[in-house]
């Protein structure tokens, strides 16, 4: 041991805040990864300017053209074996398929940085090392996430087996719950009001934080009967405002839901008893949304692939809390008041509170945990500039990490992992700067002949396809169903560019931004295509195609195959891209949920049974048994809980011995609208995770949006 006493002191220079003094994993690999690059730079500075290549590439010369698939099939039949003995995830299958993917991962990498760098002159030198220094960003922060994944450990039982004090009134500590709003819509507000009364637990109280001093607010707080407070400024938006409820209130706990998040019953019944472990500061439980995001519905997938963020909370959380770095969303999270005040309430100097004060609260040796259950439901950005405003303001708070003191690098308290984790956090931004500088590179070989490799296509096939395809078939696998890649793809194409930009503009000018709630409850009558957002992707697209023919017709060359393969990917994606941004027609405030409830409609003296297929807060569409003539009004009874609502008939459709109507709801009480909300938003284990289809069926979905994509139904509004 005392030979590793030297690089122990350096470990400890170069990296302060690990909290293990012994020589350790990650310490080594942290060295090993210096010592790689230094050995490239003194490669190529003794004058070796491709490295290896010429040796590598007769070796290839020998090997039969078919061998070089053998990696490939290999993998996949370890791969499918694997997936076939387990659909779900057990101990097992998930150390061998991450094993088999660390294992891809070091080969293409060793591969990749001694043998395929094209060092011939300095230009090529810049743009070789930069290309492989962005892959090993992206590559190293996704092997730590597949490695960290072996630690998961979700919390259910955890969470049932605490809950029991609280079930029997044995642990009941009082709740305030927190609604900060500013510009959202009345019925948005009405809804989450009335879901937050409605939740399971009788020491609560419903505080309305109304942070834009709206008349119309304050009544709908007296109509419903919750605390309405306000303040005489919005210094600090939300976080602000929340703070200001804190020295109001005094409860000993403190739920918080967004304008829009709509709670089940069962909220504080399975979050409460954690609280009993005097270390839990925090609960951040699961975010669902109640409608598709704009790409999906764009697209027209909504009802074929999950939200858009599901990759994180049914995912990313889970090996986050495994390490002790469970992000605080915003959002549908319980916090203990007196660890909440300790630390200084809600950081208010980042557009990100949320994510700040969970590190503050963790950096005091306070514990910041995930439960991985769907209690709550929101109202997704349905438009795709809203959309993408989101995504900004995410984006630029947690970058603003560097800036404040909250940084999760150099706050105090936090060990190694959680530095790491919160890190991976704020790389997952910086790389989309990483996708569009990929979407670009073809520009650089076309204007500057530059070659930012030297492979061959048996190689490329060698190395690269066998840890792409493991890593394609296996994705949604590790991700518990929740996304697929190749459709998240035209996510990231479309988000790359605004988000690259705002990366820049973050870090030169962190806080000239000031926060912006995302516009909700938007209608629109007629096509909308988003010129703005399309611009860069016809530069995108422009360059890719220039690139592609000049590369295919004008020149030849090592490197110009896998350049012609790299533009014929980018327009592929980049064509799916110009499809989501085509914002299709939402005429309705309300939304549609395909639930299936046997009614009794009442026609006059006439009655007949039926099943409803769409339920709304405005209405529901309804299959009936037989045909019937309706009078205009009507009169429905759900009977699974007994609501009665008056209604007026607006559309039937007749086929064969059956009929199909649409009524809309009219004179709804507040009590029968409360009914309504609970029936539709509140119910426990309401919001179930949809499966992301598997990779082959997802290609087949993007090829019938290719050939027929959704907005053409609405042309004639456009």
């Amino acid at each position: 041991m005392q030979t590793l006493k030297p690089i122990q002191e350096l470990s400890k220079k170069l990296f302060p805040y690990s909290t293990h003094s012994k020589f350790n994993t990650a310490t080594f690999i942290r060295l090993a990864i210096l010592g790689f690059l230094v050995s490239l730079i003194i490669e190529w500075s003794l004058g070796n300017s491709n490295i290896s290549h010429h040796y590598w590439s007769k070796i290839f010369e020998g090997i039969k053209s078919y061998y070089v698939w053998f990696p490939a099939i290999i993998g996949i039949i370890i791969v499918q074996v694997t997936l076939y003995l387990s659909p779900q995830q057990k101990p097992w299958s998930r150390l061998v398929i991450v094993s088999l993917l660390v294992f891809l991962i070091c080969r293409y990498l060793v591969w990749r940085g001694f043998f395929t760098l094209n060092l011939n002159n300095p230009l090529n030198s810049v743009f070789s090392l930069g290309l492989f220094l962005m892959e090993l960003i992206l590559i190293l922060s996704y092997t730590f996430k597949i490695c960290f994944q072996l630690k998961i450990k979700p919390r259910h039982r955890e969470a049932s087996a605490m809950s029991i004090a609280v079930i029997e009134g044995k642990y009941t500590p009082s709740v305030d719950i927190f609604i900060p709003t500013y510009n959202e819509s009345l019925h948005i507000l009405k809804r989450t009001v009335i879901g937050c009364q409605a939740i399971d637990y009788f020491r609560k109280k419903v505080y309305l934080l109304d942070d834009s001093q709206r008349t119309e607010v304050k009544k709908l707080a007296e109509e419903l009967g919750c605390e309405y407070m306000t303040r005489p400024d919005n210094k600090h938006a939300k976080a602000g405002n929340l703070n200001h409820a804190l020295t109001k209130t005094s409860g000993e706990l403190i739920a918080v839901f967004d304008a829009d998040f709509v709670p089940t019953t069962n909220f504080l019944i399975r979050t409460v008893g954690f609280f009993q472990k005097s270390k839990i500061a925090l609960v951040q439980t699961y975010q669902s949304f109640y409608n598709p995001d704009p790409v999906a519905r764009n697209l027209g997938l909504e009802d074929l692939i999950p939200r858009e963020n599901e990759a994180l909370f049914r995912h990313i959380q889970l090996i986050k809390d495994s390490l002790e770095s469970a992000i605080c969303a915003g959002t549908s999270f319980i916090v203990r008041r007196s660890h909440l005040e300790e630390v200084g309430g809600f950081v208010t100097e980042s557009l990100s509170e949320d994510f700040f004060t969970g590190i503050r609260l963790s950096s005091q040796g306070y514990k910041v945990i995930y439960l991985g259950e769907s209690l709550s439901a929101g109202l997704s950005a349905e438009m795709t500039n809203a959309y993408i405003q989101q995504q900004l303001r995410w984006s630029r708070g947690t970058l603003q990490a560097f800036f404040i003191k909250e940084n999760p690098l150099t706050i105090p308290g936090l060990n190694w992992r959680q530095r790491l984790i919160y890190l991976e956090g704020i790389i997952h931004w910086c790389s989309f700067l990483i996708q569009a500088i990929f979407l670009i590179f073809p520009v650089f070989y076309l204007l500057l002949g530059i070659i930012p490799f030297n492979v061959t296509i048996n190689e490329f096939i060698y190395y690269f396809i066998p840890l792409y395809l493991v890593q394609l078939f296996t994705s949604s696998w590790l991700s518990y169903r929740s996304v697929s890649v190749l459709i998240n793809n035209i996510y990231l194409i479309n988000l790359c560019f605004p988000l690259a930009v705002n990366v820049i503009h973050t870090l030169l000018s962190p806080f000239s931004v000031k926060f912006r709630v995302t516009p909700k409850g938007i209608l629109s009558d007629r096509t909308k295509f988003n010129w703005q957002l399309a611009l860069p992707l016809f530069m995108f697209l422009g360059i890719n195609l220039i690139s592609l023919i000049y590369s295919y017709v004008i020149l030849k060359g090592e490197g110009i195959q896998l350049m012609v393969f790299w533009s014929i990917y980018n327009i592929i994606i980049i064509s799916f891209g110009f499809l989501a941004l085509f914002d299709v027609p939402k005429a309705d405030i309300y939304e549609w949920f395909n639930l299936q409830k046997t009614v009794i409609i009442f026609n006059g003296k006439d009655t007949v049974k039926g099943v409803t297929t769409k339920i709304s807060e405005g209405g529901a569409e309804i299959k009936l048994s037989q045909p019937l003539e309706f009078t205009p009004s009507v009169t429905l009874e759900i009977l699974e809980t007994g609501l009665i609502l008056q209604g007026k008939v607006v559309e039937t459709q007749l086929k064969g011995n059956s009929a199909t109507i649409r009524v809309n709801f009219e004179k709804v009480t507040l009590e029968d609208y409360r009914s309504l909300v609970e029936l539709l938003f509140c119910q426990p284990g309401r919001w179930k995770f949809m499966q992301a289809p598997n990779e082959l069926y997802s290609l087949w979905l993007l090829l019938k949006v290719w050939v027929k994509p959704k907005f053409l139904k609405f042309r004639h509004s456009s």
